[in-house]
């Protein structure tokens, strides 16, 4: 059944006993939780490094809303990936893009912002969007794991998104390497190539690299700025 709680107040105290409740639970049954409690008001925001969340979220509710952030410095392999997801997948892929276009912010702020000023990049081209696009719901999923960086390491399966007053499913928190890969194997789950090709997570061409042997997953990401998020999950 349905939750009728609304306000703020309220969903925020519901997303922190989720917190609690749902540590421990299976991805399928965290998102379950959050099909009867917000009904079509949820959705899934994925980078298409790999289609696993969107793969778990059709499975609880076919044809879930997926946002795909389209910031105009994708990979090829990665709006292919977008693609294909969207080709054999029961999901309803919502490609959202920044006010301006790459030109057009070269105009307003001159040309390779994000070697300049990657913070105001990645505000302009992804958070804005993302805080726009997740207007109309009240609870979104993130595939944020724990073991990806010290950054997400007390990261909860359900938390309260205070930036934008909103309950945050993070249904694959306490997943592993293995845990991804075992379940990618046997699920078909779609995969961005770049991962097979020494990267290690997947995000703008001109702030990612491949990882040097011994890195964590997320190395290649603004290498040599100390810049470790893009400010989506802040």
């Amino acid at each position: 059944m349905t939750s009728v709680v609304t306000a703020p107040d309220q969903l925020q105290k519901l997303a922190e006993r989720a917190g609690s409740d749902l540590e421990g639970a299976s991805a399928i049954e965290i998102l379950t939780w959050a099909n009867e409690h917000f009904d079509a008001s949820w959705c899934v925001a994925s980078s298409m490094a790999d289609t696993l969340l969107p793969h778990l979220a059709s499975r609880v509710r076919p044809g879930v809303d997926v946002v795909f952030l389209d910031t105009g410095y994708h990979f090829a392999e990665t709006i292919g990936t977008r693609d294909a997801a969207e080709a054999t997948l029961p999901i309803t892929v919502k490609t959202i893009k920044p006010r301006q276009s790459v030109e057009q912010q070269d105009a307003s702020f001159g040309a390779r912002l994000y070697e300049r000023n990657p913070d105001q990049c990645c505000a302009l081209r992804k958070v804005n969007p993302l805080r726009q696009a997740l207007e109309p719901y009240t609870a979104w999923a993130s595939g944020l794991r724990r073991d990806e960086a010290v950054t997400r390491a007390n990261v909860r399966v359900v938390e309260w998104d205070a930036r934008r007053q909103m309950v945050k499913l993070n249904p694959i928190a306490a997943w592993t390497q293995e845990d991804v890969d075992q379940y990618s194997a046997e699920n078909g789950v779609l995969i961005n190539p770049l991962l097979f090709d020494g990267y290690g997570s997947v995000g703008c061409w001109p702030c990612t690299r491949r990882l040097a042997p011994g890195e964590d997953a997320r190395a290649g990401r603004w290498a040599g700025t100390g810049k470790l998020e893009c400010g989506l999950h802040d």
